[in-house]
């Protein structure tokens, strides 16, 4: 239904926990090189627990390689970030949108934001926060998109 980006993804934890919320919500994931950890990383599979088989996993070289081949859906890139003032819930997401989250300490590269700086979301935080984890971010952000299109999401 969506496809959830990770691009430099630094904790296998995390990517694990996202691949498994994908199966769940039926999304790909996207995963954009370099990473902190091998995709193969017992780590990542152990986060996943014993759905990382049914993920539909896409691995990219680099930045560069994942917009070649998606360059044609600019459009329905939306980016979380803690760069812009706009929550995530005043987007209008829709089916196959692709939502992109930076790795846990470097976030999005701005030049990646700027191709389309309009669809930068946040996540609102009290006056303490800085920053949510990766996973939770997705999480928030992915069944938001979900909710609002809910009709077309296929239940089982």
């Amino acid at each position: 239904m969506f496809n959830i980006v990770l691009v430099h993804p630094q904790i296998p934890q995390n990517t694990g926990s996202i691949g498994r919320m994908c199966v769940n919500a039926d999304c790909s994931l996207h995963i954009v090189k370099p990473t902190m950890f091998e995709i193969s990383d017992k780590t990542v599979k152990r986060a996943g627990l014993d759905y990382w088989h049914l993920l539909d996993v896409h691995v990219y070289e680099s930045l560069e390689d994942f917009l070649k081949m998606h360059a044609d859906k600019v459009e329905r890139f939306f980016f979380a970030t803690t760069k812009t003032k706009k929550p995530y819930f005043e987007a209008s997401f829709q089916a196959g949108d692709f939502l992109f989250f930076g790795g846990e300490s470097t976030g999005l590269p701005m030049e990646l934001m700027q191709l389309k700086w309009e669809n930068a979301i946040t996540i609102p935080m009290g006056k303490n926060g800085r920053s949510l984890n990766q996973a939770t971010s997705a999480g928030i952000i992915l069944y938001d998109a979900i909710r609002q299109n809910f009709s077309a999401f296929a239940m089982v």
